[in-house]
């Protein structure tokens, strides 16, 4: 599952404003706003995660769920687990 801070720290690595992905993702501000705030795993209607994800992929980030090998190539982040 995604996270909230998943997409935050995305949007962060595009130098993207809510507001600039709310637009490509075809979404409002208040939905992506939502979305960061989330503690955990994204609660959200799948069709909204979705176009979240797709819009990130399309600019550059591959989101990597927990445990997955990331099969992309260049820079990126994983937040480890806390000790």
């Amino acid at each position: 599952m995604i996270t909230g801070l998943q997409i935050r720290a995305a949007r962060a690595l595009l130098g993207l404003e809510q507001r600039e992905l709310a637009r490509l993702s075809g979404l409002s501000v208040p939905t992506i706003q939502r979305m960061e705030a989330c503690e955990g795993s994204v609660r959200s209607v799948v069709d909204s995660l979705e176009k979240v994800v797709n819009a990130l992929a399309e600019a550059g980030v591959e989101m990597i769920a927990e445990g997955a090998p990331s099969l992309g190539v260049g820079r990126g982040v994983r937040l480890l687990e806390k000790r």
